[in-house]
């Protein structure tokens, strides 16, 4: 029983790291699409579309932090902890990611049409953006609560 309990230690040092690049990579592939056909349909602007694909992009690191955050010796005492605080947060950065690329995709299809609106199709991307930093600050406050390995 306790080589499972550890293995799930284990699994929430490392799932902030593996979640995050899932979401990361799905939101900048989602976004970088819709970069594509953005640049099929316009002539100039192109630095713009390309910068908001690789927004999502900064929720594989904040779950590298995380997981050196979270890294420490796993005993039975604190497997719990690091499963609980690494899976919920890994988790959270891997949808947060997913549905940014979706609002930069939105934001990317809707400024092809209407440059002049860029900047305020970017706001729900950044508002998702203020969710992933909130589960990544809450994590690293929680973390600090965990018992230390032996």
């Amino acid at each position: 029983m306790n080589e499972l309990v550890i293995a799930l230690g284990w699994i929430g040092i490392f799932a902030p790291v593996a979640l995050g690049a899932i979401g990361s990579v799905a939101g900048c592939a989602i976004a970088g699409q819709a970069t594509i056909g953005a640049m099929l349909d316009t002539d100039s602007g192109y630095g713009r579309f390309i910068g908001l694909s690789v927004l999502p992009s900064s929720f594989v690191i904040y779950g590298i932090v995380l997981m050196f955050t979270l890294q420490q010796p796993v005993t039975p005492e604190n497997a719990g902890g690091l499963f609980g605080i690494g899976g919920l947060a890994g988790l959270a950065l891997m949808t947060t990611g997913l549905w940014q690329g979706r609002a930069c995709a939105s934001a990317i299809n809707a400024s092809k049409e209407k440059p002049d609106i860029f900047g305020l199709s970017v706001a729900p991307a950044a508002i998702v953006e203020g969710f992933g930093v909130f589960v990544f600050i809450f994590a690293l406050v929680l973390s600090g609560s965990l018992p230390e390995g032996a």
